[in-house]
């Protein structure tokens, strides 16, 4: 199969398609904008290639012989999957999508990101489902290549480098406590600070030292870290139950209810959290679509 099709290229099985079809040479030129003797050269190559005549001189034109009748059904089916295949991609219309998006990201990124992109979904295409799993970076970079994943959320520093991405936004830190913290009535010092008890968020579990502490090290300083948690939820829930504090993103808690934000004594480094996709879906017109959306949900929280 693979020899037959090296000596034969598209235009000549677009030319047969067209001689089968209108039987007549200058029929068959008009329909495919060709001159009639550039289409009865192609007529010579397809003979020479299909070692056959194909079509016949007949009383009213031109007739296929029995080769000629075998190539004419699947032939046509053929030259209209390719042209499906390569056609642009129809416009995605959200309205009428049954499309089911499949995201990654940690809690942080859900609450921050999923989350404000959830209402806009749901209100511009109600006939999708969405669902938002677990990030594991060791498998990211494949789960996205593989299909398994449309999107996933992450920090820049620790992104998959072969993977389409957009900055969403940038993040910084600040210190939370339960709201009406006795030590936290007014902006603490740097000691004040320290002397506290912290928790953090430790994704791999049962870490203790997190952004915080290489801060504080290089001033010759420590703080005491005295609770680990795997997820921002429990932590907000352990810190409206105690005095305990945590240095945690901004976006991640807003001031009032039961927990409220107080600028620390120290300025760590910030982070952007980034979009990602495989190049696979990049162009394709619904995962446009969803991307848009998602960057201008997180643009307006």
């Amino acid at each position: 199969m693979q020899d037959s099709l090296r000596r034969l290229d598209l235009n000549l099985l677009v030319t047969l398609d067209a001689l089968l079809a209108e039987q007549n040479v200058t029929r068959a030129a008009a329909r495919l904008h060709l001159s009639q003797p550039a289409v009865s050269v192609q007529l010579a190559k397809l003979r020479e290639a299909f070692a056959d005549p194909l079509l016949l001189p007949g009383p009213r034109g031109m007739r296929p012989t029995a080769r000629a009748l075998e190539l004419r059904a699947p032939l046509h089916e053929a030259l209209a999957a390719l042209g499906q295949a390569i056609a642009p991609s129809a416009a995605f219309d959200p309205a009428h999508a049954t499309h089911t998006w499949r995201v990654a990201a940690t809690d942080y990124g859900a609450s921050t990101i999923v989350l404000p992109a959830l209402a806009r979904l749901r209100a511009a295409a109600p006939g999708t489902r969405l669902a938002v799993l677990e990030l594991k970076p060791p498998t990211l970079a494949r789960q996205l290549e593989q299909g398994e994943l449309d999107l996933a959320f992450h920090a820049t520093e620790l992104a998959p480098p072969d993977l389409r991405r957009r900055p969403l936004f940038q993040e910084r830190y600040v210190l939370v406590a339960r709201a009406g913290h006795p030590a936290l009535q007014r902006r603490p010092s740097l000691a004040e600070f320290c002397a506290l008890e912290h928790a953090i968020v430790s994704p791999d579990g049962g870490g203790f030292v997190g952004a915080t502490d290489p801060v504080l090290a290089a001033r010759g300083l420590a703080r005491r870290v005295v609770l680990s948690v795997p997820h921002f939820l429990f932590l907000e829930a352990a810190l409206a139950a105690s005095d305990l504090v945590a240095m945690l993103p901004a976006r991640q808690l807003r001031a009032g209810g039961a927990l409220q934000v107080v600028e620390p004594p120290v300025e760590l480094p910030g982070f952007e959290m980034l979009m990602l996709w495989h190049e696979r879906l990049h162009r394709d017109p619904a995962h446009q679509w969803l991307r848009e959306q998602v960057a201008a949900a997180v643009a307006a929280a």
